[in-house]
Protein backbone atom coordinates (compact mmCIF):
# COMPACT_ATOMS: atom_id res chain seq x y z
CA UNK A 1 0.00 0.00 0.00
CA UNK A 2 1.40 3.16 -1.02
CA UNK A 3 1.25 6.07 1.35
CA UNK A 4 -0.26 9.89 0.43
CA UNK A 5 1.81 11.86 0.04
CA UNK A 6 0.27 15.32 0.31
CA UNK A 7 1.59 18.55 -1.56
CA UNK A 8 2.68 22.04 -0.53
CA UNK A 9 -0.86 23.19 -1.79
CA UNK A 10 -2.60 20.62 0.47
CA UNK A 11 -2.76 22.67 3.51
CA UNK A 12 -4.95 25.47 1.98
CA UNK A 13 -7.53 22.58 1.03
CA UNK A 14 -7.46 20.89 4.58
CA UNK A 15 -7.51 24.30 6.98
CA UNK A 16 -9.32 26.96 5.37
CA UNK A 17 -8.19 30.09 5.67
CA UNK A 18 -9.35 32.31 7.95
CA UNK A 19 -11.68 35.60 6.72
CA UNK A 20 -10.89 38.68 7.71
CA UNK A 21 -14.36 40.65 8.36
CA UNK A 22 -14.71 43.93 8.67
CA UNK A 23 -17.21 46.09 10.38
CA UNK A 24 -19.55 46.74 7.46
CA UNK A 25 -19.73 42.64 6.87
CA UNK A 26 -20.23 42.35 10.80
CA UNK A 27 -22.86 44.27 10.31
CA UNK A 28 -24.39 42.61 7.08
CA UNK A 29 -24.38 39.24 8.15
CA UNK A 30 -25.20 39.89 11.74
CA UNK A 31 -28.97 41.03 10.99
CA UNK A 32 -31.21 38.16 11.51
CA UNK A 33 -34.04 38.36 9.03
CA UNK A 34 -36.89 37.32 11.55
CA UNK A 35 -39.89 39.38 13.24
CA UNK A 36 -38.98 38.09 16.93
CA UNK A 37 -35.31 39.52 16.73
CA UNK A 38 -34.45 42.99 16.35
CA UNK A 39 -30.92 43.56 13.96
CA UNK A 40 -27.82 44.02 15.59
CA UNK A 41 -27.18 47.62 16.31
CA UNK A 42 -23.67 49.28 16.93
CA UNK A 43 -22.59 51.91 19.04
CA UNK A 44 -23.74 54.85 16.45
CA UNK A 45 -26.90 52.72 16.16
CA UNK A 46 -27.66 53.19 19.49
CA UNK A 47 -26.87 56.55 20.00
CA UNK A 48 -28.93 57.41 17.11
CA UNK A 49 -31.93 55.92 18.58
CA UNK A 50 -32.01 57.80 21.82
CA UNK A 51 -32.49 61.15 20.34
CA UNK A 52 -35.03 59.73 17.56
CA UNK A 53 -38.77 60.25 19.13
CA UNK A 54 -41.24 57.21 18.69
CA UNK A 55 -44.56 58.63 16.53
CA UNK A 56 -46.69 59.75 18.79
CA UNK A 57 -49.76 57.54 20.17
CA UNK A 58 -52.31 59.72 19.31
CA UNK A 59 -51.85 59.35 15.48
CA UNK A 60 -51.46 55.83 15.91
CA UNK A 61 -54.91 55.34 17.09
CA UNK A 62 -56.18 57.88 14.82
CA UNK A 63 -54.87 56.27 11.79
CA UNK A 64 -56.57 52.77 13.15
CA UNK A 65 -59.74 54.73 13.26
CA UNK A 66 -59.55 56.32 10.18
CA UNK A 67 -58.75 52.22 8.79
CA UNK A 68 -61.59 50.73 10.95
CA UNK A 69 -64.41 53.83 9.71
CA UNK A 70 -62.99 53.22 6.10
CA UNK A 71 -63.33 49.33 5.89
CA UNK A 72 -66.85 49.88 7.77
CA UNK A 73 -68.07 52.36 5.04
CA UNK A 74 -67.35 50.41 2.44
CA UNK A 75 -69.18 47.07 3.48
CA UNK A 76 -72.36 49.65 3.51
CA UNK A 77 -71.72 50.70 -0.05
CA UNK A 78 -73.56 48.25 -2.34
CA UNK A 79 -70.89 48.70 -5.14
CA UNK A 80 -66.54 49.70 -4.72
CA UNK A 81 -66.78 53.28 -3.95
CA UNK A 82 -65.38 55.57 -6.41
CA UNK A 83 -61.81 56.27 -5.09
CA UNK A 84 -61.12 52.42 -5.08
CA UNK A 85 -60.69 52.15 -8.96
CA UNK A 86 -57.42 54.17 -8.36
CA UNK A 87 -55.96 51.27 -6.51
CA UNK A 88 -57.18 48.80 -8.55
CA UNK A 89 -54.73 46.39 -10.21
CA UNK A 90 -57.62 44.77 -12.20
CA UNK A 91 -59.02 47.55 -13.59
CA UNK A 92 -55.69 49.40 -15.02
CA UNK A 93 -54.74 46.09 -16.99
CA UNK A 94 -57.93 45.82 -18.28
CA UNK A 95 -57.64 49.45 -19.73
CA UNK A 96 -53.97 48.54 -21.40
CA UNK A 97 -55.49 45.52 -22.33
CA UNK A 98 -58.29 46.81 -24.47
CA UNK A 99 -55.92 49.71 -25.75
CA UNK A 100 -58.61 52.17 -24.71
CA UNK A 101 -58.89 56.03 -24.88
CA UNK A 102 -56.87 57.76 -22.08
CA UNK A 103 -59.51 60.40 -21.94
CA UNK A 104 -61.40 57.18 -20.83
CA UNK A 105 -61.04 57.69 -16.93
CA UNK A 106 -60.82 54.64 -14.66
CA UNK A 107 -63.25 55.53 -12.53
CA UNK A 108 -65.83 55.22 -15.43
CA UNK A 109 -64.06 51.69 -16.87
CA UNK A 110 -65.12 50.43 -12.86
CA UNK A 111 -68.78 51.94 -13.39
CA UNK A 112 -69.08 49.72 -16.48
CA UNK A 113 -68.15 47.08 -14.19
CA UNK A 114 -71.12 47.54 -12.00
CA UNK A 115 -74.60 45.83 -12.90
CA UNK A 116 -78.04 47.35 -12.40
CA UNK A 117 -78.81 44.43 -10.19
CA UNK A 118 -75.47 45.13 -7.63
CA UNK A 119 -76.39 48.46 -7.47
CA UNK A 120 -79.82 50.04 -8.10
CA UNK A 121 -78.59 53.83 -7.89
CA UNK A 122 -78.07 54.80 -11.65
CA UNK A 123 -75.46 56.89 -10.67
CA UNK A 124 -72.87 54.36 -9.72
CA UNK A 125 -74.44 51.19 -12.22
CA UNK A 126 -73.66 50.73 -15.96
CA UNK A 127 -77.76 51.02 -17.01
CA UNK A 128 -77.67 54.00 -18.59
CA UNK A 129 -73.98 53.63 -20.51
CA UNK A 130 -75.40 49.96 -21.22
CA UNK A 131 -78.40 51.46 -23.10
CA UNK A 132 -75.81 54.09 -25.17
CA UNK A 133 -73.84 51.31 -26.17
CA UNK A 134 -76.50 49.21 -27.16
CA UNK A 135 -77.94 51.30 -29.33
CA UNK A 136 -74.83 52.06 -30.97
CA UNK A 137 -73.62 48.56 -31.70
CA UNK A 138 -76.95 48.06 -33.44
CA UNK A 139 -76.63 50.98 -35.34
CA UNK A 140 -73.11 50.05 -36.70
CA UNK A 141 -73.53 46.37 -37.44
CA UNK A 142 -76.83 46.96 -39.17
CA UNK A 143 -75.15 50.11 -41.60
CA UNK A 144 -72.20 47.66 -42.39
CA UNK A 145 -74.47 44.56 -43.33
CA UNK A 146 -77.06 46.57 -45.11
CA UNK A 147 -74.21 48.84 -46.85
CA UNK A 148 -71.84 45.63 -48.02
CA UNK A 149 -75.06 43.20 -48.89
CA UNK A 150 -77.69 45.15 -49.87
CA UNK A 151 -79.49 41.87 -51.08
CA UNK A 152 -79.54 39.91 -48.12
CA UNK A 153 -82.88 38.68 -46.84
CA UNK A 154 -84.34 39.97 -43.26
CA UNK A 155 -83.96 36.72 -41.91
CA UNK A 156 -80.44 36.49 -42.74
CA UNK A 157 -79.67 40.27 -41.38
CA UNK A 158 -81.20 39.25 -38.16
CA UNK A 159 -79.18 35.93 -37.62
CA UNK A 160 -76.35 38.48 -38.68
CA UNK A 161 -76.93 40.94 -36.41
CA UNK A 162 -77.58 38.47 -33.45
CA UNK A 163 -73.75 37.18 -34.53
CA UNK A 164 -72.26 40.51 -34.25
CA UNK A 165 -74.07 41.71 -30.83
CA UNK A 166 -76.29 38.71 -29.82
CA UNK A 167 -76.16 38.46 -25.98
CA UNK A 168 -73.89 35.33 -26.48
CA UNK A 169 -71.44 37.23 -28.49
CA UNK A 170 -71.07 40.14 -25.61
CA UNK A 171 -71.05 37.25 -23.37
CA UNK A 172 -67.54 35.91 -25.43
CA UNK A 173 -66.06 38.52 -25.63
CA UNK A 174 -65.64 39.68 -21.72
CA UNK A 175 -64.87 36.16 -20.93
CA UNK A 176 -61.93 36.82 -24.01
CA UNK A 177 -60.97 40.47 -22.34
CA UNK A 178 -60.11 38.25 -19.08
CA UNK A 179 -63.04 40.28 -17.30
CA UNK A 180 -63.08 38.14 -14.04
CA UNK A 181 -66.55 37.46 -11.57
CA UNK A 182 -67.35 38.90 -8.03
CA UNK A 183 -68.90 36.16 -5.97
CA UNK A 184 -71.20 38.60 -4.49
CA UNK A 185 -71.39 42.54 -5.23
CA UNK A 186 -69.94 44.70 -2.38
CA UNK A 187 -68.49 47.90 -1.59
CA UNK A 188 -65.61 45.73 -0.23
CA UNK A 189 -65.04 44.31 -3.93
CA UNK A 190 -62.47 44.54 -5.88
CA UNK A 191 -63.73 47.69 -8.44
CA UNK A 192 -61.84 45.47 -11.92
CA UNK A 193 -64.37 42.15 -11.12
CA UNK A 194 -67.87 41.99 -12.65
CA UNK A 195 -70.62 42.56 -10.02
CA UNK A 196 -74.29 41.44 -10.60
CA UNK A 197 -76.98 39.75 -8.43
CA UNK A 198 -76.79 36.73 -9.48
CA UNK A 199 -80.23 34.37 -9.97
CA UNK A 200 -81.23 31.55 -7.10
CA UNK A 201 -80.66 28.34 -7.93
CA UNK A 202 -83.88 26.60 -10.00
CA UNK A 203 -85.29 30.31 -11.20
CA UNK A 204 -87.48 29.93 -14.28
CA UNK A 205 -86.66 32.01 -16.78
CA UNK A 206 -88.98 33.25 -19.22
CA UNK A 207 -88.99 32.41 -22.72
CA UNK A 208 -90.80 34.98 -24.05
CA UNK A 209 -91.63 38.81 -23.52
CA UNK A 210 -92.54 39.69 -20.57
CA UNK A 211 -95.26 42.09 -21.13
CA UNK A 212 -97.75 43.10 -23.95
CA UNK A 213 -96.04 44.24 -26.88
CA UNK A 214 -96.79 47.11 -29.00
CA UNK A 215 -98.02 44.69 -32.07
CA UNK A 216 -101.55 44.80 -32.61
CA UNK A 217 -103.31 41.75 -31.75
CA UNK A 218 -100.90 40.35 -29.89
CA UNK A 219 -103.21 37.65 -28.03
CA UNK A 220 -104.06 36.02 -31.78
CA UNK A 221 -101.53 33.37 -30.88
CA UNK A 222 -102.84 31.52 -33.90
CA UNK A 223 -102.17 34.28 -36.64
CA UNK A 224 -99.27 33.76 -38.66
CA UNK A 225 -96.50 36.48 -38.24
CA UNK A 226 -94.52 38.14 -41.36
CA UNK A 227 -90.93 38.54 -41.49
CA UNK A 228 -91.26 42.31 -42.80
CA UNK A 229 -93.71 43.04 -39.96
CA UNK A 230 -90.44 42.46 -37.08
CA UNK A 231 -88.73 45.33 -38.90
CA UNK A 232 -91.92 47.81 -36.81
CA UNK A 233 -92.67 45.65 -33.35
CA UNK A 234 -89.58 43.31 -32.92
CA UNK A 235 -85.81 44.31 -31.83
CA UNK A 236 -82.87 44.45 -34.01
CA UNK A 237 -82.54 40.57 -33.87
CA UNK A 238 -86.28 39.74 -34.78
CA UNK A 239 -87.23 38.51 -31.43
CA UNK A 240 -90.43 40.22 -29.52
CA UNK A 241 -89.40 43.18 -27.06
CA UNK A 242 -88.82 42.41 -23.76
CA UNK A 243 -89.34 45.59 -22.15
CA UNK A 244 -87.79 46.41 -18.86
CA UNK A 245 -85.84 43.93 -17.34
CA UNK A 246 -86.47 44.08 -13.49
CA UNK A 247 -82.98 43.32 -12.05
CA UNK A 248 -84.46 42.85 -8.35
CA UNK A 249 -84.36 39.28 -8.58
CA UNK A 250 -80.95 38.93 -10.50
CA UNK A 251 -79.79 38.36 -13.66
CA UNK A 252 -77.50 35.60 -15.46
CA UNK A 253 -73.82 35.93 -16.44
CA UNK A 254 -74.54 36.54 -20.30
CA UNK A 255 -76.98 38.66 -19.72
CA UNK A 256 -74.22 40.75 -17.18
CA UNK A 257 -71.38 40.14 -19.20
CA UNK A 258 -73.07 41.76 -22.19
CA UNK A 259 -74.23 44.51 -20.30
CA UNK A 260 -70.67 45.40 -19.21
CA UNK A 261 -69.57 45.22 -22.61
CA UNK A 262 -72.62 47.63 -23.78
CA UNK A 263 -71.23 49.90 -20.92
CA UNK A 264 -67.78 49.76 -22.41
CA UNK A 265 -68.95 51.14 -26.16
CA UNK A 266 -71.18 53.47 -24.58
CA UNK A 267 -68.23 54.92 -22.07
CA UNK A 268 -65.96 55.12 -24.93
CA UNK A 269 -68.93 56.90 -27.25
CA UNK A 270 -69.36 59.78 -24.29
CA UNK A 271 -65.35 60.20 -23.24
CA UNK A 272 -63.69 59.66 -26.36
CA UNK A 273 -65.85 60.42 -29.26
CA UNK A 274 -67.76 59.35 -32.03
CA UNK A 275 -64.62 58.33 -34.21
CA UNK A 276 -62.44 56.03 -30.64
CA UNK A 277 -66.27 54.26 -30.73
CA UNK A 278 -66.40 53.16 -34.35
CA UNK A 279 -62.73 52.36 -34.42
CA UNK A 280 -63.27 50.21 -31.38
CA UNK A 281 -66.29 49.08 -33.02
CA UNK A 282 -64.32 48.08 -36.12
CA UNK A 283 -61.17 46.76 -33.70
CA UNK A 284 -63.15 44.16 -31.74
CA UNK A 285 -66.95 43.08 -33.53
CA UNK A 286 -66.34 43.26 -37.10
CA UNK A 287 -62.63 41.83 -37.03
CA UNK A 288 -64.64 38.76 -35.91
CA UNK A 289 -64.59 36.30 -38.88
CA UNK A 290 -68.42 35.43 -39.95
CA UNK A 291 -69.17 33.53 -42.74
CA UNK A 292 -72.46 34.38 -43.90
CA UNK A 293 -73.14 32.27 -46.75
CA UNK A 294 -73.72 29.83 -43.85
CA UNK A 295 -76.88 31.41 -42.39
CA UNK A 296 -78.95 30.71 -45.29
CA UNK A 297 -81.47 28.01 -45.46
CA UNK A 298 -83.56 27.65 -48.15
CA UNK A 299 -86.41 24.93 -48.17
CA UNK A 300 -87.38 25.24 -51.77
CA UNK A 301 -84.34 26.96 -53.71
CA UNK A 302 -85.70 25.23 -57.42
CA UNK A 303 -88.74 27.19 -56.93
CA UNK A 304 -87.16 30.58 -55.02
CA UNK A 305 -84.72 30.49 -58.16
CA UNK A 306 -87.12 30.11 -60.50
CA UNK A 307 -89.40 33.16 -58.62
CA UNK A 308 -86.40 35.56 -58.78
CA UNK A 309 -85.70 35.14 -62.33
CA UNK A 310 -89.01 36.25 -63.44
CA UNK A 311 -89.35 38.62 -61.03
CA UNK A 312 -85.97 40.28 -62.41
CA UNK A 313 -87.25 39.37 -65.87
CA UNK A 314 -84.60 36.88 -66.84
CA UNK A 315 -85.09 33.49 -68.90
CA UNK A 316 -86.13 30.66 -67.13
CA UNK A 317 -83.68 28.75 -65.47
CA UNK A 318 -83.02 25.18 -66.79
CA UNK A 319 -81.36 22.52 -65.23
CA UNK A 320 -78.05 20.74 -67.59
CA UNK A 321 -76.17 17.73 -66.46
CA UNK A 322 -72.18 19.36 -66.86
CA UNK A 323 -70.54 16.00 -66.49
CA UNK A 324 -70.97 12.78 -64.26
CA UNK A 325 -69.18 9.64 -63.38
CA UNK A 326 -70.40 5.83 -61.80
CA UNK A 327 -74.52 6.24 -63.02
CA UNK A 328 -74.66 2.49 -62.47
CA UNK A 329 -72.72 2.52 -59.47
CA UNK A 330 -72.88 2.56 -56.05
CA UNK A 331 -71.67 5.93 -55.74
CA UNK A 332 -72.62 8.04 -58.64
CA UNK A 333 -71.65 11.80 -58.97
CA UNK A 334 -73.64 14.59 -60.82
CA UNK A 335 -72.33 17.49 -61.59
CA UNK A 336 -75.66 19.75 -62.62
CA UNK A 337 -75.12 23.43 -63.73
CA UNK A 338 -78.17 26.27 -63.68
CA UNK A 339 -78.36 27.87 -67.07
CA UNK A 340 -80.77 31.44 -67.76
CA UNK A 341 -80.42 31.54 -71.55
CA UNK A 342 -76.49 31.13 -71.75
CA UNK A 343 -75.50 31.87 -68.56
CA UNK A 344 -74.51 29.68 -66.02
CA UNK A 345 -76.05 31.00 -62.43
CA UNK A 346 -74.89 28.47 -60.64
CA UNK A 347 -73.37 24.59 -60.28
CA UNK A 348 -73.69 21.53 -57.84
CA UNK A 349 -72.62 17.97 -57.57
CA UNK A 350 -74.84 15.36 -55.94
CA UNK A 351 -75.59 11.70 -55.80
CA UNK A 352 -78.22 12.07 -57.86
CA UNK A 353 -79.21 14.36 -60.39
CA UNK A 354 -81.97 16.22 -58.01
CA UNK A 355 -79.67 16.52 -55.32
CA UNK A 356 -77.14 18.36 -57.71
CA UNK A 357 -79.78 20.18 -58.80
CA UNK A 358 -80.82 21.52 -55.42
CA UNK A 359 -77.24 22.06 -55.08
CA UNK A 360 -76.74 24.17 -57.89
CA UNK A 361 -80.00 26.00 -57.24
CA UNK A 362 -78.96 27.32 -53.54
CA UNK A 363 -75.48 28.34 -55.28
CA UNK A 364 -77.24 30.49 -57.40
CA UNK A 365 -79.05 31.57 -54.58
CA UNK A 366 -76.34 32.87 -52.79
CA UNK A 367 -74.34 34.45 -55.71
CA UNK A 368 -77.57 36.19 -56.01
CA UNK A 369 -77.56 37.65 -52.09
CA UNK A 370 -74.30 37.93 -51.09
CA UNK A 371 -73.64 40.87 -54.14
CA UNK A 372 -71.30 43.13 -52.56
CA UNK A 373 -70.41 46.53 -54.04
CA UNK A 374 -66.75 47.07 -54.51
CA UNK A 375 -66.57 50.47 -52.72
CA UNK A 376 -68.50 50.21 -49.72
CA UNK A 377 -69.38 53.26 -48.17
CA UNK A 378 -71.93 53.79 -44.60
CA UNK A 379 -74.12 56.82 -44.10
CA UNK A 380 -72.05 57.01 -40.47
CA UNK A 381 -68.57 58.24 -42.82
CA UNK A 382 -70.35 61.40 -43.66
CA UNK A 383 -69.78 62.82 -39.90
CA UNK A 384 -66.13 62.72 -40.77
CA UNK A 385 -64.56 66.56 -41.04
CA UNK A 386 -63.58 65.90 -44.27
CA UNK A 387 -66.07 63.41 -45.79
CA UNK A 388 -66.63 63.34 -49.75
CA UNK A 389 -70.11 64.49 -50.76
CA UNK A 390 -72.25 61.41 -50.31
CA UNK A 391 -73.61 59.02 -53.07
CA UNK A 392 -76.57 57.17 -52.58
CA UNK A 393 -75.98 52.88 -51.73
CA UNK A 394 -77.53 50.30 -53.90
CA UNK A 395 -81.01 49.73 -53.14
CA UNK A 396 -82.24 46.10 -53.58
CA UNK A 397 -86.00 45.36 -54.35
CA UNK A 398 -85.97 42.88 -51.64
CA UNK A 399 -85.91 39.37 -51.24
CA UNK A 400 -88.48 36.62 -53.14
CA UNK A 401 -92.04 36.42 -51.79
CA UNK A 402 -93.06 32.91 -52.17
Amino acid sequence: MKRLQLQRWSSSVLSPRARTVNRLHQHIYGQRYQSTAPPVQTRDDQTTAIFEEPAPLDEQLAQIVKDSHTRHSQLQYPSPPVEAARQSAKLAALHARLYLPSRLPIETLARTLVDASADPNPNFNNASLATLGHDLLSYYATEHLICTYPRLPLTVIFAAMYAYAGPKTLAAMAREWGVDLATLPGGEVDPGLLQFQRLEPGTELPSGPTHPTARPYEAQKNWRKTVTSKIFYDDEFGDPLKGIKSSAAGVTTEQASAEFVRAVMGAIYLHAGRAAAKRFFEQHFLSRHLNISELFNFQAPARDLTRLCARESFERPVAKVISETGRKSRHPVFVVGIFSGQDKLGEGAGASLMEGRERAAVAALKGWYLYSPLSVRVPSAMEEPSAVPWKPVHVDLGEVIV
